[in-house]
């Protein structure tokens, strides 16, 4: 697990429209103690002027256990963006008081209660979706191997101690949690079907991949195929990634999956799928053709090149240049600590930014997009969003053993954007799973409310949209999960607007 961490999250934990950063952390190994402060977690506060301040004590945020990822969402519907914690031995959910400080209420809402096939594993992510559409986000938990601090083994290669492969271990299944509206879950994840699946989970991701109007479930798995989750609108879910062309690679191919994003790149309204793995394999691009089927254009796109001797972590689908296209990014870094011996390639790594050619192409642009991009680490997780609300994508990347980088986005200013913060009201209060569509003189695009994107991390749940030189939007639709259609007339570009979702599908202001 010490190769593995550590996720970031980027939300608003006191509601003053800034995002604030929180950071996974370890534990003193292998008796799992992280009372020395040197293994808390940590959530810093945005101070609006380029500045953050610790405010781990005071949020009552250090942890337990040894943190890998995290999701952040408002699952009880009160305004305040709570934090669900991953780790190795056990996981944490964190209730936002709205004073600034949280509370652990891992066994009051139902959560200590683990399925005993799953008593010696570890949590890397978790993710916030609303899969009944009843108004109150659901949980999963991706589960990655079968494993205890007292049954760890030890692997050679090479002649040389090193760091096991998952191939060393037992693959274990997901957890899914039904909100039951009251501050209590459920565990349904052997009656959705999704305990049936054994995988080695790193990564998930939500989108409707086929308009039914019920959210979907990506997970990435290391080693083993991905799942698909197809949500069958009855609180079931049917697995379908080998029929729809995602869970192996145009070789036929499992990969060591990371970080997925599931977002539509080409602005056909269909949300294609990025996926990040081991050197060897080249990072993943599946176009959705629509009716269910996925084809990998990995290679077609430019991405094999860029990626063959990259090992990456997390992923983000995003318009970074605010141009009406979005583009990917990746953080990367070698898995193992001494890969120099034993794979001959460097343990700390660039990362990657692609930038999106409107053609379903890409091409690297890292060395052109500032020093940011220049410095080497071992890099894991990334999370994005608006940190100084200037209409461009931030990112904030978790270094192993290292500092965190914040990449501020200095992109071009003559570009114009929105940034859509939806407020729902027989939906989850969050907006996530709503599916937003803009169109303006340049074109029609598509996008989606979610914070889980990429590695163990959680990203801005605002929605946005960069839209070029075009002056005005001519028209914003929004599809709530409840089913509501809203849409408006023409908006004025280069503002975060905050829209609510009404009682009846309408058409006019926000």
């Amino acid at each position: 697990m010490e190769t593995m961490a550590g996720g970031v999250g980027l939300f608003d934990y006191n509601n003053d429209g800034l995002l604030d950063i929180f950071f996974t952390n370890g534990a003193q190994l292998p008796i799992m103690d992280k009372s020395d402060p040197k293994f808390h977690n940590r959530l810093f506060r945005n101070n609006g002027n380029g500045t953050f301040t610790d405010v781990t004590a005071q949020a009552g945020l250090e942890g337990a256990y040894y943190s890998i990822g995290v999701a952040s969402a408002d699952y009880d519907n009160d305004g305040h963006q709570d934090l669900f914690v991953a780790g190795a031995n056990g996981f944490q959910l964190f209730h936002n008081n709205g004073n600034g400080a949280f509370t652990d209420v891992t066994e009051k809402a139902g959560l200590r209660r683990v399925h005993p096939q799953l008593a010696q594993t570890f949590s890397v992510a978790g993710g916030w979706f609303d899969y009944d559409n009843d108004g109150f986000l659901d949980l999963i938990v991706v589960n990655y191997l079968k494993w205890s601090a007292q049954s760890d083994v030890r692997c050679m290669n090479k002649g040389v101690t090193a760091y096991c492969s998952p191939d060393s271990y037992e693959g274990v299944p997901n957890l899914l949690f039904h909100n039951n509206g009251d501050g209590t879950f459920t565990d349904v994840s052997e009656a959705s079907g999704i305990l049936k699946h054994i995988g080695k989970g790193m990564g998930v991701a939500f989108a409707d991949y086929d308009g039914d109007g019920f959210i979907d479930m990506l997970v990435s798995n290391d080693t083993l195929r991905n799942f698909l989750f197809h949500n069958n609108g009855d609180g079931t879910f049917t697995e379908s990634g080998i029929i729809s062309g995602i869970s192996y690679n145009e070789d036929g191919k499992s990969v060591a999956g990371m970080g997925i994003d599931f977002r539509d790149v080409d602005n056909d309204g269909l949300p294609d799928i990025v996926e990040t793995d081991m050197f060897g394999d080249s990072y993943l691009l599946f176009k959705n053709l629509g009716k269910g089927l996925f084809e990998d254009r990995s290679l077609s796109s430019g991405i094999t090149a860029a990626s063959l001797k990259l090992t990456g972590w997390g992923t983000g689908i995003y318009d970074f240049d605010n141009d009406g296209w979005k583009d990917i990014f990746t953080s990367n870094g070698a898995i193992l600590d001494n890969s120099d011996v034993l794979d001959h390639l460097p343990y700390k790594l660039r990362n990657c930014l692609l930038r999106n050619n409107r053609n379903m192409t890409f091409s690297d642009l890292a060395s052109q997009a500032g020093g940011g991009f220049s410095s080497v680490a071992a890099h894991r997780g990334a999370a994005f969003g608006d940190i100084n609300n200037d209409g461009r994508i931030d990112i904030v990347v978790n270094c192993l053993n290292d500092i965190p980088e914040l990449l501020i986005n200095r992109g071009p200013e003559n570009h114009n954007w929105i940034l859509l913060n939806l407020v729902g009201n027989r939906s989850n209060r969050d907006g996530l799973g709503a599916r937003v569509m803009i169109r303006s003189a340049g074109g029609v695009q598509h996008n989606h409310a979610t914070t889980s994107v990429g590695y163990g991390s959680s990203s801005d749940k605002r929605v946005h949209f960069g839209v070029g030189l075009d002056s005005q939007i001519e028209k914003i639709e929004i599809i709530w999960p409840s089913g509501v259609r809203q849409s408006l007339g023409k908006t004025a570009v280069n503002q975060i607007l905050t829209i609510h979702e009404p009682q009846s599908s309408q058409t006019g202001p926000a």
